[in-house]
């Protein structure tokens, strides 16, 4: 019989295709794993290619491509929106800079009328159906510059205030707040030195490390599942209403539901 050996039993050539296969296999998985957690834009561009390849067909640009390119609109349909905004992209998704002095005034954690309405518009873009699995991360950066005033005793207090500002305005323009973090980083993550080798200030520098940063990348799987998961419901029945504890029931996976506005405390 074929594969048998010289005494008649079965030979092992089978091992080496199997084990070609569980070779191939892992290292499929490596790569899908190296890219869902370091470079999801990339993934999503190799994705877009492989399907390019298997139907023949143009694909079109990639969600975090539309997120990019409808957030370059937004910045370029309001007056000064290129001096108050910057667009770029990193390994994980969207990075969104927000200039300090066009956001606010010196000292201040309150978003300046003027700067709105680009807020406005990035949360409606940002409410849209499609990116609803994206996380938004606000950062908040200050210069080294002490300050110390009643209400922000020192920067920590003040780039808190200017990142968790953001993320409530977007959280009362109806974005989901379990897509929100907001992250307070004082002067600790400077873009450029903040003082020159005399330690006298550098004012260009600093102007330009005081920033908030929002990051906006897709969710992991884990993420995922947590925002769309099934919810406990309860409810009552007549043996609830004697006394009894009620049946609790599995509501089916739905879409998330976007938070409703905030009152201030």
């Amino acid at each position: 019989m074929d594969g048998d050996d010289e005494n008649g039993m079965p030979g092992e050539d089978w091992l080496t295709t199997y084990a070609d296969a569980i070779t191939l296999l892992m290292a499929f998985f490596v790569m899908m794993l190296t890219f869902a957690k370091f470079d999801i834009p990339s993934y999503e561009a190799a994705v877009q290619a492989i399907k390019g390849n298997l139907s023949d067909e143009e694909q079109g640009p990639t969600i975090t491509e539309q997120l990019q390119t409808e957030l370059l609109d937004v910045v370029y349909n309001v007056y000064g929106g290129q001096d108050a905004m910057n667009i770029t992209t990193d390994d994980k998704g969207i990075v969104i800079e927000l200039a300090s002095k066009a956001f606010y005034k010196p000292g201040s954690a309150t978003i300046k009328e003027g700067a709105r309405t680009l807020l406005v518009d990035m949360g409606e873009m940002l409410k849209a159906p499609k990116y609803s699995v994206y996380r938004i991360d606000v950062e908040g950066h200050t210069d080294d510059d002490p300050i110390s005033t009643r209400q922000f005793p020192s920067n920590w207090e003040l780039s808190a205030g200017r990142a968790t500002g953001v993320v409530r305005f977007l959280a009362e323009a109806g974005i989901d707040a379990r897509r929100l973090q907001a992250t307070a980083y004082a002067e600790t993550r400077p873009k450029m030195p903040n003082r020159d080798e005399n330690k006298n200030p550098i004012r260009e520098n600093q102007d330009k490390n005081r920033r908030v940063i929002v990051r906006v990348y897709p969710m992991d799987f884990a993420d995922r599942k947590r925002l769309q998961g099934p919810v406990e419901v309860q409810i009552e029945t007549e043996e609830q209403d004697e006394g009894g504890q009620g049946n609790a029931v599995t509501a089916p996976e739905s879409q998330p539901t976007e938070a409703q506005p905030v009152e201030p405390q």
